[in-house]
Formats: C-alpha cells, structure tokens, sequence
C-alpha cells in the first residue's frame, strides 16, 4: 500500500485504475457487466495499491441480505452454552455468513433489548436459546425475522426449534442412578419457575415412581445453575436429617459446585453418592472424580439449527427433537477410564 491514508474510496480506486467507479463495481462483484481481463488486472492492481476494502453491508443490505445471523443465550460462561455458540459459530462461518452473539445475563429484559438491536441490524435470522421458554418472538415476527428456538417450544408458539427431550433425559440419568442401587435418590434443580427446571423435575419423578422409589420434596433442593447454586444446595442437603445415596443434578456447574461441597463434608462420590448431570460438556472429564453425564450434541444442533433457517420455509413451524447421550464416567459409581471422547473438541 502506498500513499493512501484513511478510508478509500471506490473513486480513488478508478483514478488510480485510470477507469470509471462503475467498472471498479463491476470488478469487485464480479458483474453484472464483463470486463476485460487487462482492466480487471489494472483495477486489482489498484485496490491492492491504495488498500481499497469494498463496503459488505452496503453490498448486502443492497441484495436484501446481510449474510449475518444472530444469536441469543442467557449466559455464556455456561460450559455448555460455550460449547454450542462455538459449535453454531463453526457450522455458520461454514456457510460464508457471520453470527453474533448476544449474552442476556440470564435477563429477560435485556433478551429482549438485544433481540431488538438484531431487528435493527438487518440481521438475517435469529438461534435463539432462551433465558426461559417462553421466548417472545412478536417483534421478530412483525420485522419477517425468521426465529429458531433451541428448545422445546409452548403449545402454539410460532417458531421452529431444535431440541431434545429434557424430561426423558433426566429419567434416564434417574434410572441409571437406581440400575447403581441406590435406593435413595434426591435431585438438585434448577429455578422452579422455569419450565426446563420443571421438565428435569418430572423426568426424576417418573423414574422414582416407576422404581418403586416416590420422589420425597425433602430430597429435592432448588438452585440457581451456577457452581455457587449447586454448592449451596449440596451444603443443605448434606446438613439435612435424611441423606440420600445418590442424585441427579441438572446443570454441570451445579455438579461442580457439589463436588466442592462434598469435599467439605467428607462425603465420598460415589461411594456415598452417587452423582449423574445434566448438559455434561468436556469439563466433566477432568473433574475429580470424572462426572457421569447428559450430554447434549452440540454439533447435530447447531446443523439443525442452521439447516432450519438456510434451506427450511423459515416462518414454517417445525420442530427436530435430537438424541441425548448418557456419557457413564466415575461418579455414579461406573467402571471408567480417561479414553478419546475426554480431548477438547
């Protein structure tokens, strides 16, 4: 780059190319009129001398497309939720488009002021993973703003999603629990008040009724889904009158925080408790001891995801249930060695 300083012009482009800004245009979106091969040199030759860089968002707001997709999470130190924006940043830069990420800090309000800056945006389309379920998708609706919501949706919502049975996984990791023996079996949940809270509730409660094993509300703790909620929750459940062998934790950082409190008590895992998580990520592995997990797939949701707003009707409403895994480590009391599942991806 020479003598050019500051923004460049498509003007100085053609000055400098000794021909017209339209032929400069044609060179740099490879049309709509042909030019010839020795101008197009010259016009290249040009943009690299004077550093020209072509306005994109002009070019696409001119398309009617910005190539740009926004997403939306209630708080990204959540492993999981970390490992899901890279996967769905992965999968989109994959398709020549951007996503920008916007972190609610677990806020309804500010979910919907960041919603609002997307709209304002021109972006193309929204993931959307909420604070809560009941997402409000009217301002999108009315802006034709295709909306994807990572996970299961109300009755006569009007928007696609991408998830998988939360109920069905925590009975699955209750289950497990009571396959180890543990007759006993409490859980720590996430807010009440939310709905996939309620859904890993009734997973754990289904399993103990079919087991034989009524779910107790003294075995039941409720916490925040952060290490510090799981921490203070597993302290209220070790100082209680009636300890359970085993439980299901809903959350990852919920689980760590209890591991820090069993540690404190000197309460062994598993051989006093047994321990099963929900949304396991790579944290789980390296854990002492190694966490047994609910894993969610991080990269099956972000193709469907993406697949749904690209190549679907994006204001169809239509729904792809993926498949949860339950990853056996140490801490329910399984056989486990270190294998090549536990690298980071």
């Amino acid at each position: 780059m020479g003598r050019y300083i500051g923004k460049v012009t498509r003007r100085e482009v053609a000055l400098a190319a000794g021909t017209s800004e339209a032929v400069v245009s044609y060179v740099v979106n490879n049309g709509p009129r042909p030019v010839s091969s020795t101008t197009r040199q010259k016009v290249l030759d040009a943009i690299a001398e004077t550093g020209y860089r072509p306005n994109t968002i002009a070019r696409s707001l001119a398309a009617g497309s910005t190539k740009t997709y926004g997403l939306i999470v209630p708080n990204i130190r959540n492993p999981f939720l970390a490992a899901l924006a890279h996967a769905l940043q992965q999968e989109m830069f994959s398709t020549g488009r951007m996503l920008l990420l916007g972190d609610s800090d677990d806020n309804k309000e500010r979910e919907n002021e960041i919603l609002r800056t997307f709209i304002e945006r021109r972006v193309d389309g929204i993931i959307w993973y909420g604070v809560d379920r009941d997402v409000d998708m009217r301002d999108a609706h009315a802006a034709r703003v295709p909306v994807v919501v990572l996970d299961k949706t109300p009755a006569g919502s009007e928007a696609a999603s991408v998830f998988i049975n939360e109920t069905e996984a925590a009975f699955e990791a209750t289950k497990h629990l009571i396959d180890h023996g543990r007759t006993s079996v409490g859980i720590i949940s996430g807010p009440r008040k939310n709905l996939n809270s309620q859904d890993r509730i009734s997973g754990w409660k289904q399993a103990l009724e079919l087991n034989s094993n009524g779910a107790s509300d003294t075995l039941s703790f409720e916490a925040d889904y952060t290490r510090g909620g799981g921490y203070a929750a597993a302290k209220a459940m070790f100082s209680g009158s009636l300890q359970p062998d085993a439980v299901f934790v809903s959350n990852e950082l919920q689980a760590l925080g209890l591991l820090a409190a069993a540690a404190e008590f000197g309460v062994r895992v598993p051989q006093d408790l047994a321990v099963v998580c929900f949304n396991g990520t790579i944290n789980s592995a390296f854990s002492t001891p190694t966490l047994t997990a609910i894993e969610q797939p991080t990269r099956a949701i972000a193709k469907a995801s993406i697949k749904l707003l690209l190549e679907s009707d994006p204001f169809m409403v239509e729904s792809i249930e993926c498949a949860f895994q339950l990853r056996r480590r140490a801490s329910c009391g399984c056989d486990y060695e270190r294998n090549t599942f536990d690298r980071d991806q």
